[in-house]
C-alpha cells in the first residue's frame, strides 16, 4: 500500500542498464570527492589526502596519484617545448626574411638618393641664416637708396638749389651753389650738370642694391629648397636604418631563444619530485567527534555573539543627548518629544491647547536655552535647519516663534524654505505674497506679513520663483531686510532647507545671530550630522547648537532610556 501511495509521486523507477561513459562519470566524481590537495603554508610542498572506506586503496590512490601528476609534468613540458621549437624556427625564418628586406631598402635608397650628413645640413643652415642676415642689409640699403633718389627727384621738381644741394650732400655741387650765389649771374649750367650726375649716381646706387636683394633672395630659396630636400632624405634614411636596426635586434633575440630551446628539448625534467609515499593508517581519520563537539561549542558562542554585536553596531542614529553632543561636540540645547498633531495644521492648536505638555514644556526649555547661550549678545535672528527633509525642524520653528511670542515679544516666523514652501501645510497661504514681492520692491511689508491669532505673531511666507534661491539670499538686498527687521520685530524665526540638500542654509546663517540644527531622534545617521556641521564649518558659520527632536518616549522606553525622558511625564499631567 505505501509503495503504491509513494509511485504515485515519485517518477517512474528507470531499469536502463547503466552506459560505460555514464559509469566512468560516477567513478571519477567519486574519485575526486575521495582526494583532496592542499598547499603547505609559505612552502612549495603539496599534501595529497585521500579518504576511504579501505586504508590500503587510500593509500595506493594517493601514491598513484603523485605519480601521475609528475608523468603529466614531463609530457606537458615535452610537448610545449616542441611546439615552441616549431614556432620560434618559423618566426625566425620570417624575421630574416624581413630583416633582409629593411635592410635592402637602407642599400637602395643610399645608391638612388645624394644625401649628405647631419654636419653638412648644419652648415647649409647656418649659410642660410647668415644670407638672411645679409639680405636684411641689403633690402635696408636698398630702402635707403630708395629715398634718397625719390628725395633727389622731388628736389629737381622743385627747382630750388639750395633744397637741391641741401639733399644731395655732394661736396662739388655745394661748391657750385655757392659759386653761383657770389657771381649772382644767375648762370646753373654747371650746376644743373652736377645735379643730374648725383641723381644718376643715386638711381645707379638703387639699381644695385635692389640687384643685389633679388640674388640673395634667389640663393636662399636655392639653399632653402636643397635644406629641405636633404633633410626630408637624412630623415628618411635614419627612419629605415631604425627599423633595420629593430628588425636585426628582434630576429637576434628569437634567433637566441630557438637555440635555447632545441637545448632544452632532450633533457626536460619534471619540476615537482615525492617527498614521502602514503603509508597505510591504522587509525580512522573521520569522524572526529571530540572535535566536532568543541568546534560547535565555539562557533555556537561566536555566532551568538557576532548577532549582538551587529545589532549594537548597526545603530548608527542619535537616541540620547549626551549620545549627541559626544559625537557632534555641540551643545544640546533642547530635546523635545514627538508633538502629537495628526495634521500639521493641528500643530499650533495642540501647542495652545496643551501648554503643560512635554512637548510644549521642551520647547520651553529649548527657547530659555537659546536666550541664555549668549549672555552678552542675546540672538535676536534665530534660523532653523537640518541635514535632511523630515526631521521636524519646521515644526520645531513654529513651536519655537509660539513660545516667544508668549514673553509679550513682537515675532516673525520667516519660511526660508522658498523651494519646497511647507507653510502652506500649516497655514492657509494660498494666493498670498510674501518674502520675494518685498525684497523686488512690488509690496511693502507691512502689506504681505500676515498676522495669526494662535500664533500671536506674524508670519511672511516664501514665493515660488524662477531665481535661484541661494542668489535671493546671498544678495544685499537681503542683507539689508534682515537689518531692517531687526528694528521692527523683537525675535526674528527663519526656516531654512535642510544644509545636505541645498546652500541655502549655509547662506542665511552668515547673517543670524544663532542657528538651530535639528536632528531626529533614532533616524538622521552620523554621519548625515556630521557632514551637515561641516558644511557649516566650511563657511566660518557658528552652529549654536543641536536639537534632538521628534523623540519617541515609548521608544526610549522599549531602548532601556525610559528614565532619561520620563520627566515631563511624571511632573505635568497632560
Amino acid at each position: 500500500m505505501i509503495r503504491a501511495v509513494l509511485g504515485l509521486f515519485l517518477p517512474p523507477r528507470d531499469t536502463t542498464p547503466p552506459t560505460d561513459e555514464y559509469i566512468r562519470d560516477r567513478v571519477v566524481d567519486r574519485v575526486m570527492m575521495a582526494i583532496s590537495v592542499s598547499n603547505t603554508r609559505q612552502s612549495y610542498v603539496f599534501k595529497i589526502t585521500t579518504v576511504t572506506g579501505n586504508p590500503r586503496k587510500s593509500a595506493m590512490m594517493a601514491n598513484t596519484l603523485s605519480d601521475i601528476y609528475i608523468q603529466d609534468q614531463l609530457e606537458v613540458k615535452f610537448e610545449a617545448t616542441q611546439k615552441a621549437t616549431v614556432w620560434l624556427t618559423d618566426r625566425v625564418g620570417q624575421l630574416q626574411a624581413e630583416l633582409e628586406t629593411a635592410e635592402a631598402a637602407v642599400e637602395e635608397f643610399n645608391s638612388g638618393t645624394a644625401l649628405v650628413n647631419p654636419e653638412a645640413l648644419a652648415g647649409l643652415n647656418r649659410q642660410v641664416k647668415d644670407l638672411r642676415g645679409r639680405l636684411e642689409e641689403a633690402q635696408d640699403a636698398e630702402a635707403n637708396a630708395q629715398v634718397r633718389a625719390l628725395a633727389l627727384a622731388a628736389a629737381g621738381d622743385g627747382d630750388d638749389p639750395a633744397q637741391m644741394a641741401d639733399l644731395a650732400a655732394d661736396r662739388t655741387l655745394t661748391q657750385l651753389f655757392s659759386r653761383m650765389n657770389t657771381a649772382g649771374n644767375g648762370d646753373r649750367t654747371a650746376f644743373d650738370t652736377r645735379f643730374v650726375q648725383v641723381v644718376s649716381r643715386a638711381e645707379l646706387e638703387l639699381s644695385r642694391a635692389s640687384s643685389q636683394v633679388r640674388t640673395l633672395s634667389t640663393s636662399i630659396d636655392a639653399l632653402t629648397l636643397q635644406l629641405e630636400e636633404q633633410s626630408a632624405d637624412l630623415v628618411e634614411l635614419q627612419q629605415l636604418q631604425r627599423e633595420a636596426a629593430a628588425s636585426r635586434q628582434i630576429y637576434e633575440y628569437f634567433l637566441t631563444r630557438l637555440k635555447e630551446t632545441s637545448v632544452q628539448q632532450g633533457v626536460q625534467q619534471a619540476d615537482s619530485r615525492v617527498l614521502s609515499e602514503a603509508v597505510i593508517p591504522h587509525i580512522a581519520s573521520a569522524p572526529r567527534k571530540m572535535m566536532i563537539l568543541a568546534l560547535s561549542i565555539i562557533f555556537g558562542a561566536l555566532i551568538g555573539a557576532a548577532i549582538v554585536l551587529a545589532r549594537e553596531l548597526s545603530q548608527n542614529t542619535f537616541r540620547t543627548g549626551q549620545d549627541l553632543e559626544r559625537h557632534t561636540h555641540k551643545t544640546v540645547l533642547g530635546q523635545v518629544p514627538t508633538i502629537s498633531a495628526r495634521r500639521r495644521k493641528n500643530v499650533l492648536k495642540y501647542l495652545t491647547d496643551k501648554p503643560t505638555s512635554a512637548a510644549v514644556e521642551a520647547i520651553r526649555n529649548l527657547r530659555t536655552s537659546v536666550l541664555l547661550s549668549n549672555m552678552d549678545h542675546p540672538p535676536q535672528i534665530l534660523m532653523t535647519t537640518s541635514s535632511v527633509p523630515g526631521e521636524g525642524k519646521t515644526t520645531l520653528a513654529l513651536a519655537l516663534a509660539h513660545n516667544l511670542s508668549g514673553l509679550g515679544k513682537k515675532v516673525l516666523l520667516m519660511e526660508g524654505d522658498i523651494r519646497r514652501r511647507t507653510f502652506a501645510e500649516y497655514f492657509d497661504v494660498k494666493d498670498r505674497q510674501g518674502l520675494l514681492a518685498v525684497l523686488s520692491g512690488e509690496a511693502k511689508l507691512e502689506d504681505v506679513v500676515m498676522k495669526h491669532d494662535e500664533l500671536h505673531g506674524d508670519i511672511l511666507i516664501g514665493e515660488k520663483t524662477n531665481t535661484n534661491a541661494a542668489d535671493v539670499f546671498s544678495s544685499d538686498r537681503f542683507g539689508a531686510f534682515l537689518e531692517e527687521l531687526r528694528g521692527i520685530y523683537d525675535y526674528i524665526v527663519i526656516d531654512t532647507p535642510p544644509v545636505l540638500a541645498v546652500p541655502d542654509a549655509r547662506v542665511i546663517g552668515q547673517r543670524v545671530d544663532a542657528i538651530l540644527y535639528t536632528v531626529k531622534w533614532d533616524s538622521t545617521t552620523h554621519r548625515q550630522v556630521h557632514d551637515g556641521l561641516r558644511s557649516f564649518e566650511s563657511v566660518n558659520a557658528k552652529v549654536s547648537g543641536v536639537v534632538l527632536n521628534q523623540i519617541s518616549q515609548r521608544g526610549m522606553k522599549r531602548y532601556g532610556y525610559g528614565d532619561s525622558y520620563g520627566a515631563y511625564d511624571t511632573y505635568y499631567d497632560t
